[in-house]
């Protein structure tokens, strides 16, 4: 039987614990997403509009230095600040997600 376990870092630091020592030793392959740098988070970030097929560029290098300083290279937080910046700019008819929408955008809806 093969078993796949998903968590956060709190599972990792729960199975460090003596009590689970036999379920780690069990484990053969561990995985953990790093932390982005502002290149890959600009890349990540144009590599899921090349996955919908977005014609153009959408956030502007500004946009996206403002979503790193926001989500300091977790990939989660780059999509949540990314979704909302691109729901809030086809509400107001933006073509560009530029830096002071991101600003609006975190601080209105993300802090």
């Amino acid at each position: 039987m093969a078993l796949i376990l998903v968590g956060q870092s709190e599972l990792r630091e729960r199975f460090r614990l003596q009590a689970y020592a036999a379920i780690r030793q069990r484990i053969d392959l561990q995985c953990r997403l790093v932390h982005l740098d502002r290149a890959q988070t600009g890349e990540y970030v144009k590599r899921h509009m090349a996955y919908v097929d977005a014609d153009r560029d959408i956030f502007s290098d500004g946009a996206l230095d403002e979503v790193f300083r926001f989500a300091t290279g977790t990939p989660r937080l780059i999509n949540k600040a990314c979704t909302h910046c691109l729901i809030y700019g086809a509400q107001n008819g933006n073509r560009i997600v530029d830096d002071h929408m991101v600003k609006r955008v975190v601080q209105g809806e993300l802090m």
